[in-house]
C-alpha cells in the first residue's frame, strides 16, 4: 500500500477536502531523464552535429546531477534546435520520441499511484524541470492536462521556437515560484487545497519537498535520501 494511502485512510479521505499531488518527472514517473534522452534522440537521428551536441548534453548532465547546473543556459542550449524546425515536424518527432523513447520507461509503481491519486478526485500536477516541449506531452501518457503541467517554459513567436526562455526556469526554488503562480490562478478561481503530497527523487526539489504537506522520496538520490531519514519523510522504492 502507498504511503498516501495510508495517510488518506488515516485521516478519512471523505473530509479532507481538496488535495493536491505533485510529481516530479524524471527518474520518480520515469526511470531516465526525459531532458537527456530527447538530446540523445536528436543526436541519434542526426539532426544535429554529433560530437559537440552529445559532448554538451552530457556536460550539462554532469552538472544537473551535481547541483550546479545554469538552467537558463542549459534550456537555451536544448532550445536552439527547436528553432530550427517548424512545430509540425517537432511534434512528429517528439511523437516518435515519447512512443519509442519514453514509453518503456514509465515506473509501473508511478503510474499506480498517480492513478489512485487520480481515482481518489485528488488533482494530479507534474511538475518538471524540463522544458515544457517534452514534458507537455509526456504528462498526456498519465492523463495528466496541460493546465495542470508546470515546466520550463519555452517561447514560441509566430509557431516557431526562438530559443528563449519566457520566464524562470522550473529548477529548484524555481518550482515553488511557478507553484505559487498556479496556486494563485487556483485561488482567484475559488479553489484552494487542504493537503499536499509531493513525489521526487532529486536533492534538487528538497524545497518543494519541504513545502509539501506530505513529501515522498521516490528512489532518491543519496543526498535527498539522508535528508528524507534526517527530517523523518517518507522514501519508497519505485525502481522495482
Amino acid at each position: 500500500m502507498t504511503n498516501f494511502t495510508e495517510n488518506t485512510a488515516s485521516n478519512d479521505s471523505d473530509n479532507q477536502g481538496n488535495v493536491l499531488a505533485l510529481f516530479d518527472l524524471d527518474h520518480t514517473l520515469l526511470d531516465v531523464d526525459s531532458d537527456y534522452l530527447w538530446g540523445e534522440y536528436v543526436v541519434t537521428h542526426k539532426l544535429v552535429d554529433e560530437d559537440e551536441y552529445r559532448r554538451l548534453n552530457q556536460l550539462f548532465y554532469d552538472q544537473y546531477i551535481a547541483g550546479t547546473l545554469d538552467a537558463t543556459e542549459y534550456n537555451e542550449f536544448v532550445a536552439k534546435f527547436l528553432t530550427t524546425l517548424p512545430l509540425e515536424r517537432l511534434h512528429e518527432l517528439r511523437e516518435d520520441y515519447i512512443r519509442y523513447e519514453i514509453e518503456p520507461h514509465i515506473r509501473p509503481k508511478a503510474l499506480s499511484v498517480l492513478k489512485e491519486h487520480l481515482a481518489l478526485g485528488h488533482t494530479v500536477v507534474i511538475i518538471s524541470a524540463t522544458n515544457d516541449f517534452v514534458v507537455s506531452a509526456i504528462a498526456e501518457r498519465f492523463d495528466v492536462p496541460p493546465e495542470n503541467v508546470l515546466a520550463t517554459p519555452l517561447e514560441i513567436v509566430d509557431e516557431r521556437y526562438t530559443g528563449r526562455l519566457t520566464d524562470k526556469p522550473n529548477f529548484q526554488e524555481g518550482k515553488l515560484y511557478h507553484l505559487e503562480k498556479w496556486l494563485n490562478k487556483k485561488a482567484a478561481a475559488g479553489i484552494k487545497f487542504d493537503t499536499t503530497y509531493a513525489y521526487s527523487d532529486s536533492k534538487n526539489d528538497i524545497p518543494l519537498l519541504d513545502w509539501a504537506d506530505i513529501a515522498v522520496c521516490v528512489s532518491p538520490d543519496d543526498a535527498l535520501h539522508a535528508h528524507a531519514l534526517a527530517h523523518r519523510w517518507a522514501v519508497e522504492d519505485w525502481a522495482i
